[in-house]
């Protein structure tokens, strides 16, 4: 971890030592009193919960120091202390201090999906020539990129930044603290359209990575027309010095061939590389467009094409992202459930479709949120991906996804599509009196409806 000076913390948030303490370096940052350790410096958050009223346990936890937000006389007399106006804001203003002494390239990400296993394939990419550093899990707003970047070691040559929102502003702050010399853009989905109100609207905040950029390079999909069309209008000339696209078709810089995919990995060629073959340790024809984007990462970064593939072939993805889990009854379960949106379950579907398995397929999907007044409708288009013998099962969790059932009950056997509202056990025994011996089931939900609980219910440790 990097160390720093109390003088050194105090110039950067703009703040003023109030209390010098015993220690006088600070070794860590955190902002929540469970995680903190030894020699950090606490950051008292002001949101939800006043993080003043936990600086006891702070101390206790052996915290050096403390931004403080509240009245004076209420600080603590025992670790040093540096006043601040906002404890938030003065924790963003540290993480680009410290961003800017370290100086290394930096590589922003964003996306309705894919994000994470960009980041993922980036970084490995970018590993095999620079000292790397990247996002922890998808710890990507307003409070994970800050602490991604005061968690990295001051020797670091490449930070690969995921950014997500929630709202339209949300990535400028994210890029106004980041400055992307590399900014890619993974998809144009459903995402957040609850607070965004469209597509468009999603493409235009996802523009946003580029405003903290100063004559970088943007990366995007170049067969999305609302991405397209601003980009045309000069939406990001002022920031961007150069473009690169990515797509399945000729009229974009590298594009896919040869696409083949198998239950546990998937193989294409590029329109740049004919005689090459990249292969890649995950499903999904939809996971080729993540790793071309992160071929024109890696090659803006100078990497040869030859190590991109060797790195891309042993990447490692995120934990809780398509990721097989030995099941119960000697099953087969494909986790996804992290996250979830109308696109990313039509590509899981899709995947599903195409690849061959040993016995049954089942389809579990949980309700897809932050879809606001359009949840109703997003939940019941998905029937037309589904065909009455594509799947051997379908079991369906949550209230929308009863409008995806109400279609499904025209098309299917009912002895083969199941829906439960609110009844986590219900499904879970269902599951577990039929789940069996080779079957195949994918779980596909957002990460509040709990289904990754429901996957560690049905995984064979849970059976031991």
């Amino acid at each position: 971890m990097p160390n720093w000076t109390m003088n050194e913390i105090a110039q950067a948030v703009k703040g003023e030592i109030v209390n010098k303490g015993k220690i006088k370096d600070v070794s860590g940052v955190s902002f929540d009193t469970r995680t903190l350790a030894e020699g950090d410096l606490f950051i008292p958050l002001t949101a939800e919960r006043n993080g003043h009223a936990f600086i006891q346990t702070a101390i206790d936890k052996g915290a050096s120091a403390t931004l403080w937000s509240d009245p004076i006389e209420n600080a603590p007399l025992d670790i040093a202390v540096i006043q601040v106006d906002d404890t938030q804001k003065a924790f963003q203003s540290f993480a680009k201090y410290h961003l800017n002494n370290v100086s290394p390239k930096v590589v922003g990400i964003t996306g309705s999906n894919g994000k994470t296993t960009t980041k993922d394939m980036v970084a490995a990419v970018a590993s095999s020539k620079y000292k790397t550093h990247k996002t922890d899990g998808n710890f990507n707003n307003h409070l994970g990129l800050p602490m991604t970047i005061l968690n990295m070691e001051k020797d670091v040559e490449v930070i690969v930044l995921e950014m997500g929102m929630g709202e339209k502003g949300e990535i400028k702050a994210l890029s106004n603290i980041a400055e992307p010399d590399i900014a890619v853009i993974t998809m144009i989905g459903e995402s957040h359209i609850e607070f965004l109100g469209s597509r468009e609207g999603i493409a235009e905040a996802k523009l946003e990575i580029v405003e903290g950029m100063e004559q970088g390079t943007l990366i995007y999909p170049g067969e999305e027309p609302l991405l397209q069309s601003r980009i045309d209008k000069g939406w990001v000339d002022v920031r961007v010095k150069t473009i690169k696209t990515f797509g399945k078709n000729k009229g974009v810089d590298v594009y896919s061939t040869e696409v083949e995919t198998e239950m546990k990995q998937t193989r294409f060629k590029t329109n740049q590389h004919p005689s090459m073959t990249c292969e890649l340790p995950i499903p999904g024809e939809y996971n080729v467009q993540n790793a071309l984007a992160t071929i024109l990462a890696g090659e803006s970064l100078g990497i040869n094409i030859e190590e991109i593939y060797t790195k891309l072939a042993h990447f490692q993805l995120t934990k809780d992202r398509l990721e097989w889990v030995d099941g119960i009854n000697d099953s087969i379960l494909l986790n996804d459930a992290y996250n979830a949106s109308p696109s990313s379950v039509r590509a899981v579907l899709n995947y599903f479709k195409g690849i061959e398995v040993p016995g049954r397929k089942i389809v579990v999907l949980g309700d897809i949120l932050e879809l606001g007044e359009q949840a109703g409708e997003m939940h019941r288009k998905l029937h037309k991906e589904i065909e009455a013998d594509t799947f051997d099962e379908l079991v369906l969790y949550g209230e929308n996804m009863r409008c995806l059932y109400e279609e499904m009950k025209k098309k299917m056997d009912e002895t083969k599509v199941y829906h439960f509202s609110g009844d986590k056990g219900a499904l879970v025994e269902h599951l577990k009196e039929s789940l069996r011996i080779n079957d195949t089931a994918v779980f596909k939900s957002s990460y509040s409806t709990g289904m990754l609980e429901v996957v560690t219910e049905l995984s064979q440790q849970s059976d031991r």
